[in-house]
């Protein structure tokens, strides 16, 4: 699916119509050019989900963790990320654990070191505005997409 985001705004709406559908989901990929809104898709969603503190970028960190209602909620930034097996030495497979969500920007760094996720989001600069492309991998990614589809027809 498709949706065009003429702005920050509307960037920010979506988030809220995703987080709600997070029930159950694991991973969100996100990919697509430097500055095209990849961290501010991930603020509003965690905003969305009650967080009220600062979200920081990544970028430095690698992971930046959340604790949202009782439930663990890892932001990665794998821009930074020089070798995928960088990610054995991080630990990286602890965070996936029954009842988390990573959302992961750059998921191209890990090269095939990701188990399958249940959206795959890009995001493409489209003059002033984004294109959002989002892509089901799995039967619970299907069924948000068929959501979010109803809510923006």
């Amino acid at each position: 699916m498709n949706v065009l985001l003429e702005n920050e705004a509307q960037t920010c709406a979506f988030a809220v119509e995703l987080a709600g559908q997070l029930e159950g989901m694991q991973l969100i990929t996100l990919s697509g050019d430097l500055g095209a809104g990849k961290t501010t898709l991930v603020r509003a969603v965690l905003r969305a989900l009650g967080h009220t503190g600062s979200v920081k970028s990544p970028t430095f960190t690698l992971v930046e963790p959340y604790e949202i209602q009782g439930r663990a909620i890892y932001h990665f930034d794998l821009y930074r990320l020089a070798d995928p097996e960088e990610l054995e030495f991080l630990g990286f497979s602890d965070y996936f654990s029954e009842g988390s969500l990573a959302l992961i920007e750059w998921p191209e760094r890990a090269a095939g070191g990701l188990p399958a996720a249940d959206l795959e989001i890009e995001l493409r600069h489209q003059g002033a505005a984004r294109m959002l492309m989002i892509q089901a991998g799995t039967v619970l990614g299907e069924q948000v997409c068929d959501q979010l589809l109803r809510g923006n027809a």
